[in-house]
């Protein structure tokens, strides 16, 4: 492993995580205004001047010395010796989705503990702040909304911050740590703070970048209270799916609040500048006021989830009462067609068995037979009417 390069130790240790208000940070407002990106283009990255058999994972590569970019290496062998030349500077190094062989040589090169480089090179690691002698260790979960889908989508940003270095590793397209290092570089009071100025501005970056994510998800709940007392039927999978969405927005941000609060205790032991101290804090009261949005989120859909399913189980009795009801007045007419066809049935077995035209047949010839057979489809047709009459059939 290469010999370390003196510099200063970070002041403080930076941990991080997502969370944000609505409101503008301390932070951004201390830093001059992000340039219109359509007119102004992204500055040139490291990596379209890469090696050749190096993989274009360095984003960009930059040494700082008193908050003023004076180097922007190629390549990481590049980055290693110019910070060797000058041991006064801060190399600021941005990887996307880096290779194991670049990992380890930043590990080589910066005396990197094993443990975090290992976790460096997986995504799916849980918001965390730790410390390895003088380097920093943190993982964060920057996230952002996508309006077409409607969907929040979330990403893994892992810093390691050392006494003269910051090295960015992101699983993700979120945060956009470019416009980080813009805004830094415009004010070079801030950036010439070290490492730990840059650890903070990236925690207050994607702290803020949780504002048009809790606008939208506040924006989703809305439209599904519509839904659900429009009685749409689709609202229960959306439901869930915003209910699944907000658990990792929660497991993103409620971490963050302990984090930070562990960051400002550790104010007096490493020194932190007054005025990093003034950003953390309100950076710390971002992420609060972003974490008890994300718990009432929570909360509102389970509530929202309750009263659709009571909501779905009236309609469901309702449904059931009027199928009910329309089976009962089925039956009644039932029971009339059936009374009617009964009292019609008797004189109808009454004709026909005298219309049988056999030659031998009792009453053919009695005088009274027509009578007596008139007589007797009549009886029976009243009794059976008054039978079916009583029985309420009719």
């Amino acid at each position: 492993m290469s010999e370390r390069r003196p510099g200063p130790v970070p002041k403080n240790s930076g941990n991080g995580r997502n969370g944000r208000s609505a409101r503008r940070s301390v932070w951004r407002r201390a830093l001059p205004p992000e340039p219109d990106t359509a007119e102004q283009p992204r500055p040139e990255s490291a990596a379209a001047a890469v090696a050749p058999g190096e993989q274009p994972s360095v984003v960009e590569a930059a040494l700082y010395r008193d908050g003023v970019r004076v180097s922007t290496p190629a390549t990481l062998a590049e980055t290693y010796r110019e910070l060797r030349e000058h041991p006064a500077g801060m190399a600021w190094i941005g990887l996307a989705r880096p290779t194991s062989d670049e990992l380890l040589s930043l590990a080589a090169e910066f005396g990197l503990h094993p443990l975090a480089v290992e976790d460096a090179m997986e995504a799916h690691q849980r918001p965390k702040l730790e410390r390895y002698g003088d380097t920093l260790f943190v993982v964060l979960r920057a996230a952002r909304y996508l309006d077409a889908p409607e969907e929040v989508d979330f990403a893994e940003l892992h810093v390691f911050v050392g006494p003269d270095f910051v090295i960015t590793v992101r699983h993700g397209a979120a945060p956009d740590l470019s416009a980080v290092r813009r805004r830094m570089e415009d004010s070079p009071d801030l950036l010439k703070l070290g490492p730990e100025a840059v650890l903070y501005a990236i925690l207050d970056a994607v702290v803020d970048g949780y504002a048009p994510v809790v606008a939208g998800v506040q924006n989703d709940i809305d439209e599904i209270e519509t839904e659900v007392f429009r009685g749409d039927p689709e609202v229960s999978r959306r439901i869930y799916e915003l209910s699944r969405e907000t658990v990792e927005f929660q497991r993103a941000t409620r971490p963050l609040v302990g984090m930070l609060h562990g960051l400002m205790a550790g104010f007096t032991k490493y020194e932190t500048d007054e005025e990093l101290q003034r950003y953390l804090r309100d950076v710390a009261d971002h992420v609060t006021h972003t974490s008890e949005r994300v718990d009432g989120f929570r909360q509102a859909l389970t509530e929202i989830l309750t009263v659709n399913a009571t909501l779905v189980t009236q309609q469901q009795n309702a449904e059931m009462r009027a199928l009910a009801e329309a089976g009962f007045e089925q039956n009644e007419e039932i029971k009339k067609i059936s009374s009617w066809a009964a009292i019609l049935f008797a004189p109808t077995l009454v004709g026909t068995i005298y219309g049988m035209n056999f030659r031998e047949m009792p009453e053919l010839h009695w005088a009274l037979g027509y009578p007596f057979a008139i007589a007797l489809m009549a009886i029976v047709c009243t009794t059976l009417y008054f039978i079916f009459k009583r029985k309420d059939w009719l």
